[in-house]
C-alpha cells in the first residue's frame, strides 16, 4: 500500500473512532435513570439533567439505577466525594445485573475522618461470586472537584479507570476455569448509603449524625455500549462487526496488554 493511501487509512479509522465516541449514548439523568431510593431528598438538577446529587441523612440514603441494561461498553460519570468529615460513609458507583447469580463491576468509595484519605475500593462479582477486592488511596483530594470514573469492558477484559489513569485490569481467563462477566446485561446504579458496620477502619469509625446531610454530586452519566436486549445480546454485542463501539475499545485493551 501506498504511503498516502495509508496515512488516509489511518485517518479515516481514527475519525471513525472520534465519530463514535461523539455520537453514541450520552445519557441523561431524567430520561435515562430513575430514582430506586431516596428520591424525596435526592435531586436532579441543570438545564439538560446532567447533574444529580444523592444525599444521606440519619432517615435514609438514596440510589438511583439506569433504565436500560449493557453488555459491553464504556460507562462513565463524573463524581464528586462527600467532603469533610465523611467516615461511614460509602459512594457506590457499579454496574450489576439483577438475577440470583448476579454479575458486577464495582468502584466503591469509602468516606473517613476528616483530614484522612478515602479508600477506593473496586470488586468484580461472576455467577454470585466475589472476593475480588482490590483496594487503592487517591492521589489527589476526590471532594474539592468532579473526576472521571470509567468502567471499560468488552469479552475481554475490564478496565477501571480514574481520569483516563487506567487503575485495575481484570481480564478474561475463562478457558482456565476463571469466572467472567459476559453473560448477562448489567444496569448502572449509583448510591449513597449508610455503612459504618464496616467501612472506615473496619467499622471502628462511626458516622458522625451532627455533620449530615451527607451529599455526594454525580454529572454527566455517559454510556457508551451495547444496550441488553436479552441472550441473543450475548453474541451481537460481543460480534466486533456489531455497531457497539467494541472495535474502539478492543484497540484500546490491545494497548494495554502490550
Amino acid at each position: 500500500m501506498a504511503r498516502g493511501a495509508f496515512q488516509a487509512l489511518v485517518a479515516v479509522v481514527f475519525i471513525s473512532a472520534v465519530s463514535f465516541q461523539s455520537c453514541f449514548v450520552n445519557a441523561n439523568f431524567y430520561t435515562d435513570t430513575y430514582f430506586n431510593w431516596g428520591a424525596e431528598h435526592s435531586y436532579i438538577f441543570g438545564a439538560n439533567g446532567e447533574d444529580l446529587n444523592l444525599v444521606l441523612d440519619n432517615v435514609a440514603g438514596s440510589g438511583v439505577q439506569s433504565y436500560n441494561s449493557y453488555l459491553f461498553g464504556s460507562i462513565e460519570m463524573l463524581i464528586k466525594l462527600v467532603p469533610g468529615n465523611s467516615a461511614g460513609t460509602v459512594t457506590a458507583y457499579y454496574l450489576s445485573s439483577t438475577v440470583d447469580y448476579h454479575d458486577e463491576i464495582d468502584f466503591e468509595f469509602l468516606g473517613n475522618s476528616s483530614g484522612e484519605p478515602y479508600t477506593m475500593h473496586t470488586n468484580i462479582f461472576t455467577q454470585g461470586k466475589g472476593n475480588r477486592e482490590q483496594q487503592f488511596k487517591f492521589w489527589f483530594d476526590p471532594t474539592a472537584d468532579f473526576h472521571n470514573y470509567t468502567i471499560h469492558w468488552n469479552p475481554d477484559a475490564v478496565v477501571w479507570y480514574v481520569d483516563s489513569i487506567p487503575i485495575r485490569v481484570y481480564r478474561n481467563y475463562k478457558s482456565e476455569g476463571v469466572g467472567f462477566p459476559d453473560q448477562q446485561g448489567m444496569q448502572v446504579f449509583s448510591s449513597l448509603w449508610n455503612a459504618d458496620n464496616w467501612a472506615t477502619q473496619g467499622g471502628l469509625v462511626k458516622i458522625d449524625w451532627s455533620c449530615a446531610p451527607f451529599t455526594a454530586g454525580l454529572r454527566k452519566f455517559n454510556a457508551r455500549a451495547c444496550k441488553w436486549n436479552g441472550p441473543v445480546s450475548i453474541f451481537q454485542c460481543a460480534y466486533d462487526g456489531y455497531d457497539n463501539g467494541l472495535n474502539y475499545l478492543h484497540t484500546q485493551f490491545a494497548y494495554l496488554h502490550t
